[in-house]
């Protein structure tokens, strides 16, 4: 029996979830892992500083996809005890009949409330917004009614959705757009969103608008039963105990158990396609030294403009629309602080009385700063001294080689803790403990430029009848973990039953029901 080997390009969700797949399901792939850097889970890593841990971007474990539910759930069991924090406020969790305890075991996945707010002129709104008591009185009367008639101006006179600006315009009305959504896109992607592409939007917004807003106020209201609830209005969500690099972790060893290779520092260079468009063989780096590797498949979450500008004999069309994919880089500080000056005014009860966000969404046209998390109330166990401290990820969104990327740590840390205190966050730098810097390229691949041949790019991989494009990098779309890991299962699927169209893994997170259906 021949075996057939399996390369696959990138040790992120995308690429431990098909190798995991492959070896579950099949004894006749021989599976290799190639991982550029020296850690698992790509943008879903967790950094550990000091005992104090830090999530890239903040990933939340959610899913309305059984079959990923089950996968998660298989690697790292569901919380059958409370956690520390859940503990020490006498909260009452959701706990799985024969659930581990998070108290005496790591391998844990914990359920935690989601708390994520908007701060917009020194005060915190809701995300996304809602209709509260507290929405009308921070906005003041004049601007609610500016919002309401710019509102039904939008349900009546719709915009062409040609780009994000009106796809926005159409949901939220002109005003709430401008407060809310017109600078923070900008500053997360470097352009304005008049220039970036709808789908985008479709993509992120999941559904949610006004309208949305106050069926789901209502339907609170009257108690309907099972409510369909859109994907960002989502209150709780699933959490590996020690960051989400925890599960890419237990997922590698696992794919070793099996008899699969993962070798690391290991950047793929180029790759060989043969007379008939097949690729044969790739090559990759690692200390210094060039290998060459045979396969039979291969499997690629690296990023699509590195592997088209990668292989040979492409036409000049096809290398002009990989080159021109545009990508958004991105930087997190870590700061440890004794405490925060922002006042917890929700009726929820935190460890400190800190407030209850897991992340806060910052527009505010005066700092850089996109977005910060609060480690503290991701899980207890991400922080070393949670009575005591708390720590924070301030998050930035970047181009490589522009002037904050090339900031050294010290004035960069000096930047971000001037950003805070300017924010509130801190009353001052004295308050500040501890930093750490992390720095991560392409993490957002971005919807302008030549994304608009987007179809073009993907038909021409498609044609390569031996690879497979999967997860966010992998297909240049700004998947959820749980979308990632479906691109992996789909491929998986066609390499079992030895299918050569590839739709089904292009056609995920594409389609309205996919998101909404269970």
């Amino acid at each position: 029996m021949h075996m057939k080997k399996v390369l696959i390009i990138g040790a992120g969700p995308a690429g431990l979830t098909a190798a995991y797949e492959l070896l579950k399901k099949s004894q006749e792939h021989e599976v290799v892992v190639l991982e550029e850097s020296g850690v698992f889970g790509g943008i879903s890593r967790t950094v550990n500083h000091k005992g104090n841990r830090m999530d890239m971007g903040g990933h939340r474990f959610f899913s309305k996809m059984q079959e990923v539910n089950n996968w998660w759930e298989k690697l790292l069991p569901m919380q059958g005890a409370p956690a520390k924090d859940d503990i020490m406020l006498g909260r009452n969790v959701p706990l799985a009949p024969s659930g581990a305890d998070p108290e005496t075991e790591d391998a844990v996945m914990l359920t935690r409330h989601r708390v994520s707010r908007i701060l917009f002129d020194s005060k915190f709104y809701d995300y996304p917004v809602s209709l509260k008591k507290e929405t009308l009185l921070n906005m003041g009367f004049l601007n609610m009614m500016k919002v309401g008639f710019s509102y039904l101006r939008s349900v009546f006179h719709k915009l062409p959705e040609t780009n994000l600006e009106n796809f926005y315009i159409n949901r939220f009305g002109r005003k709430l757009y401008e407060m809310f959504f017109e600078y923070y896109t900008e500053n997360l992607w470097g352009r304005h969103p008049s220039e970036i592409d709808a789908s985008w939007g479709a993509q992120r917004v999941k559904g949610l608008s006004i309208s949305a807003v106050f069926k789901d106020v209502l339907e609170k209201i009257f108690k309907k039963k099972n409510r369909k609830i859109e994907t960002s209005l989502i209150e709780e969500f699933k959490y590996p105990k020690l960051g989400p690099g925890q599960l890419w972790d237990i997922a590698a060893e696992k794919v070793r158990e099996m008899g699969g290779t993962i070798i690391t520092d290991a950047k793929v260079v180029s790759l060989n396609r043969s007379a008939r468009g097949t690729i044969t063989s790739l090559a990759y780096e690692k200390d210094g030294t060039r290998t060459e590797i045979a396969g039979d498949i291969v499997i690629s979450s690296m990023p699509i403009k590195d592997l088209v500008l990668g292989m040979n004999d492409v036409s000049a069309d096809i290398a002009r629309i990989a080159r021109g994919l545009p990508y958004r880089d991105y930087m997190t500080l870590g700061v440890l602080v004794k405490h925060l000056a922002l006042k917890n005014k929700t009726a929820l009860k935190t460890v400190a009385g800190i407030v209850p966000d897991c992340w806060v969404y910052v527009q505010d046209r005066n700092v850089k700063m996109g977005r910060f998390q609060i480690y503290n109330n991701w899980s207890p166990y991400m922080v070393r001294d949670l009575e005591h401290t708390v720590w924070l990820g301030l998050e930035y969104f970047v181009n490589e080689g522009d002037n904050l990327w090339t900031m050294g740590e010290a004035d960069f840390s000096a930047f971000g803790i001037g950003e805070m205190v300017r924010l509130g966050l801190v009353e001052s730098a004295d308050d500040v403990l501890d930093t750490h810097l992390e720095r991560v390229k392409k993490a957002y691949p971005a919807y302008f430029d030549t994304y608009a041949e987007m179809d073009t790019l993907r038909d021409w991989l498609s044609g390569i009848e031996n690879l497979y494009c999967v997860g966010r990098n992998g297909q240049h779309r700004y998947n959820n973990i749980d979308h990632s890991m479906m691109t992996s299962f789909e491929t998986v699927r066609n390499i079992l039953s030895g299918s050569t169209d590839k739709s089904n893994v292009w056609n995920v997170n594409t389609e309205k029901e996919y998101h909404e259906g269970k």
